[in-house]
């Protein structure tokens, strides 16, 4: 049918636990942050006759964003924005993926107000990370798992998690929801992309794995939260299968029909603060609510058939 979305278990109009209607035209999106997952979302959901709005730091981000049919309004953290206060008189849904600074959540620092006071506001996500874990020593984690984040940005997100949460214990407040995104790829931000420009690299790490997620599914399971409301405040999106970085190149290469790049050993690299934030942690993380309390099943269940996906795509356009 016309309300299908990809990834989930079955029709969402189906799984709806009350009356939606997804295009009278009542449903307003506004995605604080227009990166990758949340434009996979936005352009689902208006294709389902959503409006939706969404933010950037800059002028050239904003006029991205209006190039795609969807209002804009600039928004850097710094001071409240006029456009997003008048946006969120007629908001339904908020998507957050804006990330913290060392003075907290730019969101609610400029917007919390006009947030608890947004009279159709019903329901918030929450897009966070799967590093709040902290390192496990390759052990499965789930979202029952102590949170023991290492990195500063990790610390941080963890502290914002806690903050939107909050709104949920309010009186009337809205549905808060917690994503805890593995490491996104798809079209144009992918292995397949890397090695087709020059620039990928096998880092071996002996032990080293990472969980992924194909941003289709991340948006697959937003719409599910959204339409079912799920009965937990925090969901680990990844896939179903933590894999050596290195593996990945691999493959990508294979499909491409490549050489793969050589295996180097992971201490003659050189490699960014960031990057080496990633590679000092270690877990297996488990995923299993998003597909029994939300029914999400995902479309890339581990990074073979992402890469896939990635390469058709590419060749279709």
């Amino acid at each position: 049918c016309d309300v299908c979305l990809v990834g989930s278990e079955m029709c969402i109009r189906d799984r709806a636990e009350g009356p939606i209607n997804w295009s009278d035209g009542l449903n307003h999106l506004i995605c604080f942050g227009f990166g990758f997952s949340a434009r996979a979302l936005a352009e689902q959901l208006a294709a389902l006759g959503w409006r939706i709005t969404g933010t950037s730091r800059s002028a050239e981000g904003t006029e991205r964003i209006r190039a795609l049919g969807f209002a804009a309004a600039r928004f850097d953290g710094t001071t409240p924005c006029t456009d997003i206060r008048a946006a969120l008189q007629s908001a339904s849904h908020l998507v957050i993926s804006a990330p913290p600074g060392e003075d907290g959540d730019p969101v609610l620092r400029q917007h919390q107000s006009d947030i608890v006071v947004a009279p159709g506001l019903k329901w918030i996500g929450y897009l966070s990370t799967i590093g709040v874990y902290g390192d496990h020593g390759g052990a499965w984690v789930d979202e029952t798992t102590p949170e023991t984040p290492v990195s500063q940005r990790s610390k941080r997100r963890l502290a914002a998690e806690q903050s939107w949460l909050s709104l949920a214990n309010s009186d009337g407040g809205p549905t808060v929801r917690v994503f805890r995104l593995a490491g996104i790829y798809g079209p144009g931000r992918s292995a397949i992309d890397q090695v087709r420009a020059g620039q990928a690299r096998r880092i071996v790490k002996p032990g080293q794995v990472f969980n992924r997620i194909h941003v289709d599914d991340i948006a697959a399971t937003l719409a599910a939260a959204i339409v079912t409301g799920g009965t937990h405040s925090v969901y680990n999106v990844t896939d179903n299968e933590p894999a050596p970085p290195q593996d990945v190149i691999g493959y990508a290469a294979q499909l491409l029909g490549v050489p793969a790049p050589p295996e180097v050993p992971i201490e003659d690299v050189g490699l960014s603060p960031m990057t080496k934030s990633f590679y000092s942690e270690l877990k297996r993380v488990r995923n299993e609510r998003i597909k029994q309390d939300l029914g999400v099943r995902l479309q890339y269940p581990t990074y073979r058939e992402g890469l896939a996906s990635v390469l058709a795509a590419t060749r279709a356009n």
